[in-house]
């Protein structure tokens, strides 16, 4: 067996990433990325030899795998929705549990709306792109902080084709004008001295988009706080937070007069996404 080709490269990645639970399949993956095709084209072709530059990249790749780095950083891509997202490590890489929130603002939406809608803190525009997929009529706008972090939300939209999205940088609803039927945001909500942090791929994501610090609750509280404005009679609030925060969620969104108030589990029973009407 030669040391170059696919069989022997993914055979010393496992070995390189075995405290990984997942070490096969993102040898594999990083290995398709390098040679720019699917997972099948390795199994077809165990046997071939690989030129020098595309080994190298990909023993560099491994490296940085086994020191941690997220794949979808070191791929520089990410699936959401059935959406493939560019990421890199100025935005968050999107999480199964997130399309939940979207799954949340569907229920809402009427077939064939023209609604305006808003996403607070786009990042890669996961939530707006997914939203947009869906309702080609509805007019999505997204906001963040991050210029560079619009650039990447910009470059997804630009590249799937949703032309009626459009971005704003500021805080929150800062930038809006004028009314929305529904606004939803995945807000930081992570108190910043919890240990899960310091592991796996949050230790790589950026800080400002996991904790807004001490209280894991500030986001969340400033977004009901500053969104009444923007919110048409009737128009609707929805948001992720963690899954001990759903209580806090109902209440601060009582307190703040919102109605029909409720809240949607994840897959493991937990709040994941609390909802509120504004009346």
């Amino acid at each position: 067996m030669t040391t170059n080709n696919i069989q022997y490269l993914l055979s010393c990645a496992r070995q390189k990433l075995a405290g990984n639970p997942s070490a096969s399949i993102d040898a594999e993956v990083l290995l398709a990325h390098v040679l720019e095709t699917g997972r099948s084209f390795l199994y077809a072709n165990p046997e071939l030899d690989l030129p020098r530059n595309r080994t190298v990249a990909f023993k560099r790749l491994v490296a940085q795998r086994a020191q941690g780095h997220p794949i979808a950083y070191l791929t520089g891509s990410c699936e959401f929705w059935s959406l493939q997202l560019d990421v890199n490590p100025a935005v968050l890489i999107p999480r199964p549990e997130t399309e939940l929130l979207v799954e949340a603002a569907l229920s809402k939406i009427p077939p064939g709306a023209g609604w305006r809608i808003a996403d607070l803190g786009t990042g890669s525009g996961a939530i707006a792109l997914a939203l947009a997929s869906e309702h080609r009529r509805c007019e999505i706008h997204a906001t963040d902080i991050s210029e560079t972090a619009l650039d990447v939300a910009r470059g997804n939209a630009a590249r799937l084709g949703f032309s009626q999205l459009r971005f704003h940088r500021g805080c929150w609803a800062e930038p809006l004008d004028g009314g929305f039927e529904l606004i939803v945001s995945n807000p930081p909500y992570v108190d910043d001295d919890d240990p899960h942090l310091e592991r796996g791929d949050l230790r790589f994501e950026p800080l400002v988009a996991l904790t807004p610090g001490a209280d894991g609750l500030a986001a969340i509280r400033e977004i009901i706080h500053s969104t009444r404005p923007w919110l048409v009679p009737g128009g609707w609030l929805m948001f992720e937070h963690g899954w001990k925060q759903g209580p806090a969620s109902r209440r601060i969104l009582k307190e703040d007069g919102f109605t029909n108030i409720g809240t949607f589990q994840d897959l493991q029973g937990h709040d994941r996404v609390t909802v509120g009407k504004s009346d």
